[in-house]
């Protein structure tokens, strides 16, 4: 378990931003990830969970405290039973199982982050969220101290939401476990429909695994979602904001203001999402309220790529970071009286 006191945290973000950390310990086995957790909390030392940095915002400052970055490895599939622990890069995971002809998160391919990180914010992309697959979770409880094994139904899943996301002082992922489909080489039904349209099939239709993969990283990279270092667009934490998911009243409203601000014959995109709400689409909503691809004077600018991405030209802070969020969910509730909501974590700073 190597330790490092005053150590920068920037490098283990995406958005390669943030302070130092007073102290960083890096872990490898669960045992270390306990052993950690234990000693920050008898100590009651403020105790902050990296993981692969792809959903994080951390101040200027840093954070007083342990910085406790979970670098554990572990790959394992039993015929369709995969467990990942939390440490594995989720994309490299995605790529196994679709070489092993296994289907139900090929879809997800591309997603930069650890595979703890994905059922804290119930991840996913393309029609498929790791809710759907995902069957257990082992977690170090805090509050217990010991470890316990989470069902799919006590993890609580929602948009892009958890347990684990609601309590993220109480529980730390250790291990991840999918119940996937042998479906000859194919995918999962496709169900998103961009997804379909770029293979040329209609929704529902199955499609060879790497084909799918192949496609969807195609479609990441060209919104600037598939991380690389030499590509200013993919310093972000991808999708700033989440989609927003409105009550029948707030529709209502909302559609008014479209009407009002864009003419009675714009209609937003709008989808199902229970109990007679509605969910839109941020990356429209921002579009639409003026600020486009690649807005922006600062070191930190909306993505060329994608309006939904927020980045770091090279030379950014975080606050320069934050002023560009803080002046889009401004215009945003301006033009459409929508409040766009942060989907990364942000670390001794908020909107």
């Amino acid at each position: 378990m190597q330790q490092l006191k005053d150590a920068p945290l920037a490098p283990l973000t995406t958005f390669r931003l943030g302070g130092p950390a007073t102290r960083l310990v890096t872990a490898t086995t669960d045992a270390e990830v306990i052993a950690a957790v234990r000693e920050a909390d008898a100590a009651g030392t403020p105790l902050l969970i990296i993981g692969g940095g792809s959903n994080l915002v951390i101040g200027d400052k840093g954070f007083e405290g342990t910085a406790l970055h979970l670098a554990t490895t572990g790959f394992s599939l039993d015929g369709t039973r995969l467990e990942l622990a939390a440490g594995e890069v989720w994309t490299d995971a995605v790529a196994r199982t679709v070489e092993a002809g296994l289907a139900g998160i090929e879809c997800l391919a591309g997603i930069p982050g650890s595979a703890g990180a994905t059922p804290i914010q119930n991840v996913g992309a393309y029609g498929q969220d790791v809710s759907a697959t995902l069957t257990e979770v082992v977690a170090y409880d805090r509050r217990a101290e010991e470890t316990v094994t989470l069902t799919n139904a006590e993890c609580a899943f929602s948009y892009r939401h958890s347990l684990f996301k609601d309590r993220p002082d109480r529980y730390v992922v250790l291990r991840v476990r999918f119940e996937l489909e042998d479906a000859g080489g194919l995918s999962a039904p496709i169900a998103y429909p961009e997804t379909a349209r770029a293979l040329g099939v209609g929704a529902g239709d199955r499609v060879p695994l790497a084909h799918v993969r192949e496609t969807v990283l195609k479609l990441r990279a060209g919104k600037g979602m598939v991380l690389d270092p030499e590509d200013h667009d993919t310093w972000s934490a991808g999708s700033f904001f989440t989609n927003p998911v409105l009550t029948a009243a707030e529709y209502e409203t909302f559609l008014a203001r479209v009407a009002d601000r864009l003419g009675a014959d714009v209609a937003p995109p709008a989808y199902p999402a229970g109990d007679g709400r509605t969910k839109t689409s941020a990356a429209w909503l921002i579009d639409k309220a003026g600020f486009t691809k690649g807005y922006g004077s600062g070191p930190a600018r909306i993505s060329t790529k994608h309006t939904l991405a927020l980045t770091n030209r090279g030379e950014a802070t975080t606050e320069d970071l934050l002023a560009l969020a803080r002046e889009v969910v401004a215009g945003v509730h301006d033009a459409f009286g929508v409040t766009l909501v942060n989907e990364p974590v942000t670390v001794g700073v908020s909107l």
